[in-house]
C-alpha cells in the first residue's frame, strides 16, 4: 500500500492533534485520541483500509495501556507508536504482532520529539511573563494560544508525515529482508510485549480487591461461558453505574 503526500499531511496533523493542550480537540479528548486502538483506526481510514487500521491499532494499544502521563513527563510516546506503527504497518502489509514490535522503539523516539515540545513552549511562557509585568492581556492571551499550537504543528506534522511517507518503503525492503525465522521471532516478540501493558494494568487493579473482583468476573465470562467482548462491555457498563451509584450514596456524596 502506498502512502501519498496528502495522506503523509494528514497522519502527520494527528498526531499534532493528539498532543495534550490542542484547543482543537482539548485535552480531554485528545487523551482519547493519542490511544493506538483510536488513532490506529483512524490511520487505517486515512489510508483507506479503516478496519485493518483498527486490527493493527488495537494491537500495538496492549503494551502501552498501562502507561500514562504524569505532568508533563511520559516512559513513551503511545501517539507516535500507533500512529506511526500503524501507517508502516499498513504499507508494508506487516502483521498486527510485527506492528507491535515496531511501535514500541518508536514510542520511545517520541519522547525526543515531546522533550523538545516542552522546552520548547518555556520561551512563550516567559515571553508572557514580560507581558504580564505591563498588564497586556491581549499579548498574554496571543502568546498562550497561537505560537506554541503554530510552532507543535510544525514540529509534530513535518516529521512524523515525512517518515510515514519516506518510511513506507523502507519498511516493506526490511519486512521482505526479514521473512522466514527473523520475521517469525518478531512475531513472537510481539506477541509477548502485550502482557507487559497487561500485567501493568493488573497490577493497578490488584490496589483494590473489589476491582479484580470485576476484572476475574469479565475473564470468567469470556472464557467459560463465550461472552463476546462487546457483552461484557455493556455488562461492565451496567455494572459500574449501579456500583458508582450505589458507592456515592454510602458515602453521602
Amino acid at each position: 500500500m502506498h502512502i501519498n503526500v496528502i495522506q503523509a499531511i494528514l497522519i502527520g496533523f494527528l498526531y499534532f492533534l493528539c498532543q495534550s493542550g490542542t484547543p482543537w480537540l482539548t485535552a480531554f479528548m485528545g487523551n482519547y485520541v493519542r490511544q493506538p486502538l483510536v488513532n490506529g483506526a483512524i490511520v487505517g481510514l486515512i489510508m483507506g483500509d479503516p478496519v485493518q487500521g483498527l486490527i493493527i491499532g488495537s494491537a500495538i494499544n496492549l503494551p502501552f495501556i498501562g502507561v500514562i502521563m504524569v505532568g508533563s513527563t511520559m516512559p513513551t510516546d503511545s501517539a507516535l507508536a500507533g500512529i506511526v506503527g500503524t501507517a508502516l504497518a499498513l504499507a508494508s502489509g506487516a502483521s498486527p504482532e510485527v506492528a507491535v514490535s515496531m511501535a514500541v522503539p518508536i514510542g520511545l523516539l517520541g519522547n525526543l520529539l515531546w522533550t523538545v515540545h516542552m522546552t520548547k513552549n518555556c520561551i512563550f511562557v516567559h515571553m508572557m511573563d514580560k507581558a504580564a509585568e505591563t498588564g497586556d492581556v491581549k499579548r498574554m492571551n496571543f502568546l498562550h494560544v497561537w505560537p506554541p499550537q503554530i510552532t507543535t504543528a510544525f514540529l509534530m506534522t513535518i516529521p512524523v508525515a515525512l517518515v510515514v511517507y519516506f518510511g513506507a518503503d523502507v519498511a516493506k525492503t526490511a519486512i521482505d529482508s526479514l521473512s522466514g525465522m527473523p520475521l517469525h521471532m518478531l512475531e513472537v516478540i510481539g506477541g509477548v510485549l502485550p502482557a507487559v501493558g497487561i500485567g501493568m494494568t493488573l497490577r493497578m487493579l490488584m490496589s483494590k480487591k473489589s476491582v479484580i473482583l470485576f476484572f476475574l468476573l469479565g475473564f470468567l465470562m469470556v472464557t467459560y461461558q463465550g461472552f463476546s467482548m462487546i457483552v461484557v462491555a455493556l455488562f461492565a457498563i451496567i455494572i459500574a453505574y449501579f456500583y458508582t451509584d450505589l458507592s456515592s450514596k454510602r458515602t453521602g456524596e
